[in-house]
């Protein structure tokens, strides 16, 4: 009897122990520039909810609370200052990164050749190409230490020059057009060592950027780029997409 007791309880604990639940899987590491609002925090939220470690990043952290309570790590970055770039390099130094997603981007409004601002111009140059140029450089040992190695850029079906029949947008235009032509450049460089770098179309999303009258809810836009960037392998290195997962027109 005490043994067939015995039998009962090991079985039981065998048992037990089998269904125990596993340890949650490492989905690994996305950093994301211009955290703090708009699609940026919302590709935030997303990766975080999904179990991946997030840092996203902000030239105010201490403003960026709505960031901070997605349970990414901020990171303080300003994309157009040389020594912000270096010192979040520093902060990184030797932490493996999966993913980056260089999202940082304004939107000058600058419609017609006469109303061209040159302040402007060369600030919306710095901020949505120089920017990701100096951010991928900065943190390309920490891309190199990642397993995914994907590099994704914000862009905008403003950039295709394909797609350009109306004009207008100065400034934007250029800067995402040059930002698509720098993603091919690294693409080429870096495709031999298993990259994929990409560039992205989110669409006309209702953020403070796009507006209230945008047709793409920014929660809908997120969940989109997540899903091609999760899709995307090195045979798909230097394409441009679009939120729905469709090819876009360089």
């Amino acid at each position: 009897m005490r043994f067939s007791k015995l039998i009962a309880l090991i079985l039981a604990f065998a048992g037990s122990a089998s269904i125990a639940p596993a340890a949650a899987e490492d989905k690994g590491t996305v950093l994301v520039t211009g955290a703090n609002r708009g699609i940026g925090l919302e590709l935030a939220r997303q990766y975080a909810a999904e179990g991946w470690q997030v840092i996203g990043t902000a030239r105010r952290p201490d403003a960026a609370t709505e960031l901070r309570e997605t349970g990414a790590r901020v990171v303080q970055l300003d994309v157009t200052d040389p020594d912000s770039v270096m010192g979040m390099a520093d902060e990184l130094a030797g932490e493996p990164i999966d993913i980056l997603i260089n999202n940082a981007g304004i939107l000058p409004a600058m419609s017609t050749l006469a109303a061209i601002d040159f302040e402007d111009y060369e600030r919306v140059l710095a901020v949505n190409t120089i920017g990701p140029v100096r951010v991928t450089q900065a943190l390309m040992p920490n891309l190199r230490a990642g397993n995914l190695k994907k590099i994704v850029g914000i862009s905008s079906g403003a950039g295709s020059i394909e797609g350009n029949t109306s004009g207008g947008l100065y400034g934007y235009r250029e800067s995402k057009a040059a930002l698509n032509m720098f993603t091919r450049s690294v693409a080429s460089e870096l495709g031999p060592e298993g990259y994929t770098c990409i560039v992205m179309n989110p669409g006309w999303v209702q953020t403070d950027m796009g507006g209230p009258n945008a047709f793409v809810k920014v929660q809908d836009s997120a969940a989109g780029l997540r899903a091609v960037i999760d899709k995307v392998s090195p045979a798909d290195n230097g394409t441009f997409w679009t939120f729905q997962g469709e090819q876009q027109a360089w």
